[in-house]
C-alpha cells in the first residue's frame, strides 16, 4: 500500500501526468482492498484518495 502511494507522489514530483494518474488508479484500488482487509479505516483511505486526487489533478490543471 506504501509503495503505491509512493509511485504517485513521485510522479506527481517528476511532473509525468500520464504516469501519475494510472499510479493513481493503482493506489485508489490497494487503498479500498486495505479497507476491506481491514488495514485501515474508511476515512482514512477516502483521505488519502482525496488528497493524491488533488495533487494529480492540480498537475494536469498545471499542463494545460
Amino acid at each position: 500500500m506504501k509503495n503505491v502511494v509512493k509511485k504517485v507522489m513521485g510522479a506527481v514530483e517528476e511532473k509525468n501526468a500520464d504516469e501519475a494518474k494510472t499510479f493513481l488508479r493503482d493506489a485508489t484500488a490497494s487503498l479500498h482492498k486495505a479497507v476491506t482487509k481491514g488495514l485501515i479505516k474508511p476515512n482514512t483511505a477516502s483521505r488519502r484518495i482525496s488528497r493524491l486526487s488533488a495533487k494529480v489533478n492540480a498537475l494536469s490543471a498545471a499542463r494545460t
